[in-house]
C-alpha cells in the first residue's frame, strides 16, 4: 500500500459553503442534550452517577450528561478481556487487512459524514475555534487512522530474516497478552482518538478512560468506530474518576500496557504503582508504559532573527487554543538588540485579536477548559502583578462571569528563573526573558537547566552557523525541535510527536515507533529436515 496523504484542511471563511454546515451542526448540538453511557463490550450502561457536560465559554449551557463508571462497571470491562472470549480472541486473530479496513473506513466516515459533528463537539465541549477544531478533530485524527494503518503494514511486512537451506524463519507480530489502558486528555480530540485505537489496530483490546472535559467528542469517536465495523469489546469506554479507574485497572493481573497523555504527576504515579506491583508479582507480563506528559516549551531567538516571522510564531504558538496545547510556547528568550522592535510588532498584532465564544468565527481564542484551570492561571497573573522581578506588559484581563476567559497575557521577567519561566501553566500566558547579546552561551545554559521538561522548542536565526550552533547546544531540550517555525502543529507522518525528560517516554505518536510498542514479536523457526539421529 502506498503511503497516505495528509488530510486537506477545510477553511471556514465566510465565502465557504462548509461554514453553513458547521453552523447548522453547532446549532443542533446547542439545542439538545446528549446522554452518554459507559460502553463495555458494545453494551451501553447508564449508571447512578451522572456529570454535566458544559461549554467552557458559556458554562451555564449544558450540552448533556455522561454516566460515570463505578467499581462494578470497571470490573465488568476487566473481566470481559480477562476471560479471553469474544472480541479479544477473535480480534487478535484477524488478519491485518481486516483490522486495517475498520480504521480506514473510520477515517473515511470522519472525512465526510462525521466531520462537522466531531468538529462542532470539539468546539462546544473543549472551546476550540473552528480552525483549531478542523486541524485537530478532523485532519489530525483522520491522519492518525490512515497513517497508522500504513505503519502497521510496514511493521508486519518486515520479515528480513535469514533462512538457511532446509528451514524457514519468520516473525509473527502478536497482540500483547492482556488489555491496554488508554488514558486521554481534554485538549486534543485526535489524541483521544489515537491512544485507544493505535494499540487496537495492532490486535489489542483496550479499556479507554477519556477526559471528563472532552466527553462529547469522545462519545462521537465511539460512534464512528462502531459504524466503521469495530467489533464490540475491542475498545470499552469507561468515563469516571481517574483515581477510581486507575486503582482498579492498574492493579489488574491482565494489565499489558498503558497509553497515556496527561500530567507528569499522574504519569509518575502510574509508574510507581506498576513498579510496586511488579515487586509483588501481580502481573502476568511486564506492562508496556507509553506516555506524553507536561511541557515548558520555548522559543530562543538570536540577534539576526526575522522579526516578522518570530512575532507571528510567538503569537500563534503561545495563544492558539488558549495556550492549552502540549506544545504551546510558554517561555521565550529574546536578545536585547531586537526586543523593542519585536515587542512593537507583537503588540500591534495582538491588539487586533479577539477572544470569546467560539461560535463567533471572528474570535481567535476561546475559554480555558474549566474553573480549576482558570483559578490556577489567575494566581500566576496576580503574583506577577505584585512581583518585583516580573511585570505584565500585555493582557492580564480575566473573567469567569459567563465563560472561563483569560486574555492573551505576556509577562516580562528580570529573573530567568522566575516561576512562570519554570512551571507549566497550560494557559494563554507567555513569559519573556530579554538577554544581553553578549551572554548568548550563559542564556543557553539557563534554558537547558530551567525546566524538567523537554517536549518542544524552537530557535529563530538566519545565519547557518548560528542555527547549527543553537541546535547542538539545545539537543536535549526538546523531542520536537523547530527551526524558524513555531513549536506547535506537529503533523502525523511529518513530525512524529513526543518529548523526553519529564515530558514522557518519547515513543513518537504519528510514527511506526509508537505502534511497535503495542506488539509482541514471536520468532518462528520451521525445520524441513529435522535430525533423526544423534
Amino acid at each position: 500500500m502506498s503511503a497516505p496523504i495528509n488530510e486537506n484542511q477545510i477553511v471556514y471563511s465566510q465565502a465557504s459553503s462548509y461554514i453553513k454546515k458547521l453552523k447548522e451542526e453547532l446549532a443542533s448540538q446547542l439545542s439538545s442534550e446528549v446522554e452518554i453511557p459507559v460502553i463495555i463490550g458494545g453494551k451501553k450502561i447508564y449508571t447512578k452517577q451522572k456529570q454535566k457536560i458544559i461549554c467552557p465559554h458559556d458554562h451555564q449551557h449544558v450540552l448533556g450528561y455522561y454516566h460515570k463508571a463505578s467499581a462494578e462497571e470497571i470490573m465488568m470491562a476487566q473481566n470481559l478481556i480477562a476471560n479471553n472470549g469474544g472480541a479479544n480472541s477473535n480480534w487478535r486473530k484477524m488478519s491485518i487487512d481486516d483490522r486495517a479496513t475498520v480504521f480506514l473506513k473510520a477515517a473515511e466516515l470522519l472525512s465526510e459524514k462525521y466531520r462537522f459533528k466531531l468538529n462542532a463537539a470539539t468546539m462546544l465541549g473543549q472551546s476550540k475555534t473552528a480552525l483549531q477544531a478542523e486541524i485537530d478533530s478532523a485532519c489530525e485524527l483522520i491522519d492518525f487512522w490512515r497513517f497508522n494503518v500504513h505503519f502497521m503494514q510496514e511493521i508486519c511486512s518486515d520479515q528480513n530474516l535469514i533462512s538457511p537451506k532446509g528451514s524457514l524463519n519468520r516473525l509473527e507480530y502478536r497482540a500483547l497478552e492482556g488489555f491496554v489502558l488508554a488514558i486521554t486528555p481534554f485538549n486534543f480530540t485526535a489524541i483521544a482518538g489515537n491512544l485507544p485505537t493505535a494499540p487496537a489496530l495492532m490486535g489489542n483490546c483496550v479499556i479507554w478512560k477519556p477526559a471528563s472535559a472532552s466527553m462529547l467528542s469522545s462519545y462521537y469517536i465511539m460512534e464512528i468506530l462502531k459504524e466503521a465495523g469495530l467489533p464490540d469489546g475491542v475498545i470499552s469506554m469507561i468515563p469516571g474518576d481517574g483515581a477510581v479507574i486507575g486503582d482498579k485497572l492498574l492493579n489488574s493481573r491482565d494489565l499489558a500496557g498503558v497509553h497515556f497523555t496527561g500530567s507528569t504527576h499522574t504519569f509518575s504515579n502510574i509508574w510507581k504503582t506498576i513498579g510496586n506491583n511488579l515487586s509483588n508479582n501481580i502481573y502476568k507480563t511486564y506492562p508496556r508504559i507509553v506516555g506524553e506528559t507536561g511541557g515548558k516549551d520555548y522559543v530562543f531567538a538570536s540577534a539576526d532573527a526575522d522579526i516578522d516571522a518570530l512575532s507571528v510564531a510567538m503569537i500563534k504558538g503561545s495563544f492558539e487554543y488558549q495556550g492549552q496545547k502540549c506544545s504551546a510556547i510558554s517561555r521565550a528568550y529574546i536578545p536585547k538588540s531586537i526586543w523593542n522592535k519585536l515587542k512593537d510588532n507583537m503588540f500591534e498584532k495582538l491588539e487586533k485579536l479577539k477572544y470569546g465564544d467560539v461560535t463567533d468565527f471572528d474570535n481567535f481564542m476561546g475559554a480555558v477548559i474549566d474553573q480549576k484551570s482558570y483559578n490556577k492561571t489567575i494566581q500566576y497573573i496576580d503574583e506577577a502583578k505584585k512581583s518585583t522581578s516580573a511585570k505584565i506588559i500585555f493582557g492580564g484581563q480575566c473573567s469567569d462571569q459567563r465563560g472561563y476567559f483569560i486574555s492573551p497575557t505576556i509577562i516580562l521577567v528580570d529573573d530567568p528563573m522566575y516561576k512562570t519561566m519554570r512551571e507549566e501553566i497550560f494557559a494563554p500566558v507567555l513569559s519573556i526573558y530579554v538577554y544581553s547579546d553578549d551572554k548568548l552561551d550563559e542564556t543557553l545554559q539557563i534554558l537547558n537547566n530551567t525546566s524538567p521538561y523537554a517536549l518542544t522548542g524552537a530557535i529563530f536565526a538566519r545565519d547557518r552557523e548560528m542555527i547549527s550552533y543553537l541546535t547542538g547546544k539545545l539537543v536535549d531540550t526538546a523531542g520536537n525541535f523547530y527551526i524558524n517555525d513555531k513549536p506547535t502543529g506537529a503533523v502525523v507522518g511529518q513530525q512524529p510527536f513526543g518529548g523526553a525528560r519529564l515530558s514522557g517516554t518519547n515513543d513518537k505518536a504519528g510514527s511506526k515507533h509508537n505502534l511497535l510498542r503495542w506488539t509482541s514479536l514471536r520468532s518462528i523457526k520451521e525445520n524441513f529436515n529435522p535430525p533423526t539421529s544423534l
